[in-house]
């Protein structure tokens, strides 16, 4: 856990000795990922050093992503905060050490980046202490360790230092308990239907075992690893892929196993469908912008709402109609449609049927790869659906000296610059006696009997004049100028 870009995926990858990071979108983690290792030396004559696994789960470090941050810290049984010793503690750190401490979690500190120059890891052990956090070098009982995603220092320390937290914590699970565990990722792929991550907590999964959730039920029609490669049983803390569900359940439930498909639905109570809109209070200067949201995983849709909560929503209110996993279909078209939504697809395809319909029916969508580009995209188009905003600026006074002319709308009048200045195309309010007499606007402007395109306080002026009122002598003109602008949050 921890902030973002302060090497948590980096560090992971050191460790299991591949590159994903290099394939996250803009090489941000969206989504949680259960990876395992195994540590220890299976060539080595010691008994005492036998194979141990070792689960990590990456939770985002994006503070979007706090929902699943909360519910990676629920599944796990050690928390790893991973802090850039050059940025030191930060704002998601300080969310991710709340989420631990919520969760009872031991805590193992990873000093991340001590070869990089600024690193300062006494420094972030100081602002540790001051959110609550005392480690081992300090006095306290947190233990840290220096790393190097980068090069590879000091994981070998941090990998005993999490089997050491092991036993001093004395965490274990019976193997011979009913299987239970959590569902911490689950999606609809086109070709194998419902599909879900789960992280077993205790007991023995097999293919062919039929598990529920209060969302969903199904027989184990196959069983893979976090490689995705097919297994026949998995123990705790196994992270595996389950096919078979009758649905996508939700993520963040707990699972168990049944005897049979009666026993589940019997066990579980399925929710009914609930309500699409649920009722918000919009006043008179508000508008409503409609979204129908499409995204790759269910942990996407908790994301992106709870990000998009945080948009200011005093001139628009963000109402989102629907919510759903899988590519943007017809029927996404249509109840946009119904609705006069945006459509907005988070690493998720068009269809083709969907496409040509959105272009026939005008049906504005919007795909998008990485979060923090959604939320602009979001925000840009806000703030084109406002309406604009007219920007009035004061620039001078004009008192009148002589009227020369008058016609039916128009006047050419002479008076003397008493505040600011004046020049052409602006507007005038003519004030008599303190007094909104009528509005208009210069049509040409005059200094020393030639054309002028401004006059400066204290200098007289001649101005033709057309508008809606007759002006007199010692009315007060205030001239001003109007602009409109784009509408802002």
């Amino acid at each position: 856990m921890g902030h973002i870009d302060h090497g948590k995926t980096s560090l992971l990858d050191q460790i299991r000795k591949t590159h994903i990071a290099e394939k996250e979108s803009g090489g941000i983690t969206q989504h949680i990922g259960a990876y395992q290792i195994e540590v220890g030396n299976p060539s080595s004559s010691k008994a005492t050093e036998e194979q141990r696994k070792i689960t990590f789960i990456d939770t985002p470090g994006h503070e979007a992503f706090s929902a699943m941050r909360a519910r990676g810290a629920k599944v796990a049984d050690i928390a790893i905060l991973v802090i850039d010793v050059s940025e030191g503690v930060q704002a998601q750190t300080k969310e991710a050490i709340f989420q631990a401490k919520s969760a009872n979690l031991p805590i193992i500190i990873a000093l991340n980046k001590i070869d990089k120059p600024g690193a300062n890891p006494e420094k972030t052990k100081r602002e540790l202490q001051k959110e609550g956090i005392l480690v081992e070098s300090l006095g306290g009982k947190v233990p840290s360790i220096g790393v190097s995603a980068k090069t590879g220092q000091g994981v070998e320390d941090l990998l005993e230092m999490i089997l050491l937290v092991v036993e001093m914590e004395n965490l274990r699970v019976d193997v011979s308990a009913p299987a239970e565990g959590v569902i911490i990722e689950s999606y609809l792929d086109k070709q194998r239907g419902p599909t879900a991550t789960l992280i077993l907590e205790k007991g023995t999964l097999k293919e062919g075992d039929i598990i529920g959730t209060p969302s969903a039920l199904g027989k184990i029609k196959n069983l893979e690893n976090f490689q995705e490669k097919t297994i026949k049983t998995a123990l705790p803390a196994d992270p595996i892929i389950v096919l078979g569900l009758e649905k996508v359940p939700k993520v963040g439930e707990n699972f168990k196993v049944f005897p049979d498909i009666e026993s589940a639905k019997n066990f579980l109570k399925l929710p009914e469908k609930k309500e699409v809109l649920e009722a918000i209070n919009i006043s008179a200067e508000q508008k409503v912008l409609n979204l129908v949201l499409k995204t790759d995983v269910l942990g996407s849709i908790e994301a992106i709402e709870e990000v998009l909560k945080g948009l200011p929503q005093e001139k628009i209110v963000l109402r989102i109609l629907n919510s759903e996993v899988g590519e943007i279909n017809e029927s996404d078209i249509k109840f946009a449609k119904s609705g006069r939504a945006l459509i907005l697809g988070f690493r998720v395809k068009i269809n083709s049927a969907a496409e040509r319909i959105s272009q026939r029916e005008k049906i504005k969508i919007m795909t998008f790869e990485i979060i923090y580009d959604l939320v602009e995209g979001v925000r840009k188009f806000m703030e084109k659906f406002m309406e604009p905003e007219t920007v009035r600026q004061d620039m001078g006074k004009v008192k009148i000296l002589a009227i020369f002319l008058v016609e039916k709308n128009r006047q050419i009048i002479g008076g003397k610059v008493i505040e600011g200045e004046i020049k052409k195309g602006v507007q005038i309010e003519v004030f008599r006696e303190e007094k909104l007499m009528g509005k208009g606007k210069l049509i040409s402007l005059q200094k020393n009997k030639k054309d002028a395109e401004r006059v400066l306080k204290g200098e007289e002026c001649g101005i033709l004049f057309e508008g809606d009122v007759k002006i007199e002598t010692g009315d007060i003109l205030v001239i001003y100028t109007e602009e409109k602008k784009r509408g802002e949050l």
